[in-house]
């Protein structure tokens, strides 16, 4: 790998043996020329310009009751373009502004498509048209947003627009990314026709595949950027009714950076007949009546706990964002969370043992190396997630500006860790939980064990709330600690209230990776949790979402006869 720091723009010297860098010559080349002279007579020339070119190749097989109903081969490239009119300070960019602009009476507006193949001329002329598309709108935005600073106040502590930062020129090598097609074929018949012996589940299916993103940066500060990221993922999906028409479903998913971390065979046989126990037992278990009290929180749970209620409200354009609630801002330096926890986010953090991470970077979707940052230490808020839009009382970017191909960054989390310096084992964390229960006078407590996911609305119009959708929640009886399974509700709660009732953690920190979903698009994410115990937390009754099961047995289940002459 080439890496190399600079502190001013440098000349870039491609290897002309490898098709990355002479796209990324030829990105250099149009930047410079559009740079240089790219200028609406009368008006302001860009001060700054960006480009990204990111191509997805995507290999996907999928399949359903013993056969393949899925085998996609998919390459996709799409452009990015940064073109910023005025300086640092105060340029285009902001919400209001960029939202206000209507282009539509020019009829006309440029794709964002790349070429697929490596054709430099090409490449040049779609970025040509979508930088002079990006420019006018910047200028207009830009003429506008200073237009409305004559009617507010001035304000000595608005943070600049952009932020400097060190160019960088890296290359990454050339990353492998087989992908068995034929032996997905034959494992995704085989698992999904076991699940056909199983008549309760009227739908089932499993998706194997493998994303690997290629992406080339150039800048006018000089960064020079090559970079490559695979994921492999591997999903299990299975539908049923409860007696009650309920609609119950149940999932397994994996990733990994390498193929051998997703599980097969045996191993993978062992994980659906898991799944399908749950699942049989759920359609037997009662529904939870609305419940507010003590629940203990397993690490899968607690880390979308941790993501919805704070990780995202500490995201920094958010800070900026009139229309936002402003969960955290003005608080760095005073507590928000218990003194025992501390919440890193750490793109450079490969895996956790044996476990790949999904949000490991070398550099953000801004050219920015990613970076480490401590958001909460010992209970206290020290920092934001920052791309390069600053924060009041922050001018640099830590990293973390990220989007998905073709998307705008913004700041976005990574990897979030959650660490405690008050861990207990199970067996106490059990203990404690029948305790708080007991002290509330509440008959049990609630053990979650997993969770599908969460989402949350951080605006400032909206009530400052999130949900998360738990899949598999226990009761705890205060009297005898026996563990009872129960369906039909999820977790609600407003988020400072919930994680400041965060009374005990376990020493069993887990990962739990996917996919998160905001303006930027969806980029791959984790979270490493323990388990934690809350003394309060709000359950509410999912919606009703029933109807009858299929009328007719399934063909397997029952064997069609042929017809006689």
């Amino acid at each position: 790998m080439l890496v190399l720091l600079v502190a001013a723009a440098v000349a870039f010297t491609p290897d002309q043996k490898d098709p990355r860098q002479r796209m990324l010559a030829a990105m250099a080349e149009e930047l410079e020329r559009a740079h240089k002279s790219l200028q609406l007579r009368g008006h302001e020339a860009p001060y700054f310009l960006g480009y990204a070119v990111r191509g997805i190749d995507t290999e996907e097989v999928g399949a359903k009751y013993g056969a393949v109903f899925l085998d996609h081969t998919r390459h996709d490239r799409r452009l990015q373009v940064d073109v910023r009119v005025g300086s640092y300070q105060f340029d285009n960019t902001g919400q209001q502004e960029v939202f206000d602009f209507d282009g539509s009476d020019s009829g006309y507006s440029a794709g964002r498509e790349a070429p697929l193949d490596d054709d430099p001329v090409a490449l040049r002329n779609a970025l040509w048209l979508l930088t002079d598309d990006h420019y006018k709108k910047s200028l207009s935005a830009y003429l506008k947003k200073k237009g409305k600073e004559v009617y507010r106040p001035d304000d000595p502590d608005a943070p600049p627009s952009f932020s400097r930062e060190t160019p960088h020129v890296s290359i990454d090598p050339p990353l492998d990314h087989p992908f068995d097609r034929a032996g997905w074929a034959r494992e995704t018949r085989a698992q999904t026709g076991r699940l056909r012996s199983r008549p309760e589940l009227f739908d089932s299916q499993m998706r194997v595949s493998m994303d690997h993103e290629t992406r080339e940066f150039a800048n006018t500060e000089g960064t020079r950027l090559v970079t490559e990221q695979v994921i492999y993922a591997l999903h299990v999906q299975a539908w049923t009714r409860a007696p009650d028409g309920m609609l119950l479903e149940d999932s397994r998913d994996y990733y990994g950076a390498r193929e051998s971390e997703l599980p097969r065979g045996e191993v993978l046989a062992a994980h659906l007949e898991e799944m399908v126990n749950e699942l049989l037992a759920l359609r037997e278990a009662p529904v939870l009546d609305p419940y507010t009290g003590p629940a203990l929180l397993a690490p899968e749970a607690a880390g979308v706990l941790f993501h919805e209620a704070v990780g995202h409200r500490l995201e920094g354009e958010r800070q900026n964002d009139d229309k936002d609630g402003h969960t955290f801002k003005g608080q760095i330096g005073k507590p928000i969370l218990p003194f025992f926890l501390t919440i890193l986010d750490d793109p450079t953090a490969r895996a956790l043992g044996s476990v790949s991470l999904n949000g490991f970077y070398r550099f953000d979707d801004q050219g920015v190396p990613g970076q480490r940052t401590a958001l909460v230490d010992k209970g206290v808020l020290k920092s934001f997630l920052l791309s390069r839009a600053p924060v009041q009382g922050f001018t640099l970017s830590n990293g973390h500006g990220r989007s998905a191909p073709g998307r705008d960054p913004v700041a976005r989390m990574s990897n979030l860790i959650v660490e405690s310096s008050k861990t207990v084992s199970a067996a106490k964390l059990k203990e404690a939980l029948i305790a708080e229960a007991k002290r509330q006078d509440k008959p049990f407590g609630l053990l979650i064990r997993d969770v599908t996911g969460g989402n949350t609305d951080t605006s400032g119009y909206a009530y400052q709330a999130f949900k998360g959708q738990p899949r598999l929640v226990y009761k705890v009886d205060a009297k005898t600690g026996a563990e009872t399974l129960v369906r039909g509700v999820e977790i609600v709660g407003t988020p400072l209230l919930s994680i400041n009732k965060i009374i005990a953690t376990g020493d069993d920190p887990r990962v739990f990776n996917g996919y998160c979903g905001a303006e930027s698009g969806f980029v791959p994410v984790s979270t490493v949790a323990p388990t934690v115990l809350v003394s309060e937390i709000e359950l509410q009754r999912t919606r009703k979402d029933s109807g009858r099961p299929p009328v007719l047995p399934s063909p397997w289940a029952a064997p069609l006869t042929s017809a006689k002459k």
